[in-house]
């Protein structure tokens, strides 16, 4: 069950914020744009990997929630928005609702 919740919230998370970003072409974008997006694209695969390598529902929880206000990922959220395309702060009350269904809990 544990490992059901957090297969859920990783494969929420990827599918509602880190998909959309890593599906983007760069296709009529600006040079300026495209070195963004590969920039973004490169952040996001990490982000991918490291939300998929957490060991419970509860660490992608703490994680997520990091990242919502975190320097390097305001960063990233920045130039994502200037991309037209979501960040996890999109998904934020979903993912929040989804973690209380689940009964995952960070405190």
């Amino acid at each position: 069950m544990a490992a059901e919740a957090r297969r859920e919230l990783v494969d929420f998370v990827v599918e509602r914020a880190f998909d959309p970003v890593m599906k983007a072409k760069p296709d009529g974008r600006s040079e300026s744009e495209r070195r963004k997006l590969k920039d973004v694209q490169k952040a996001t695969r990490a982000e991918i990997e490291r939300f998929r390598d957490y060991g419970s529902a509860r660490e992608v929880l703490v994680n997520f929630r990091r990242d919502l206000d975190s320097d390097p990922a305001k960063k990233i959220h920045a130039e994502l928005k200037a991309l037209d395309l979501p960040t996890i702060n999109d998904i934020r009350d979903e993912f929040e609702e989804k973690a209380r269904k689940l009964g995952v809990e960070a405190d």
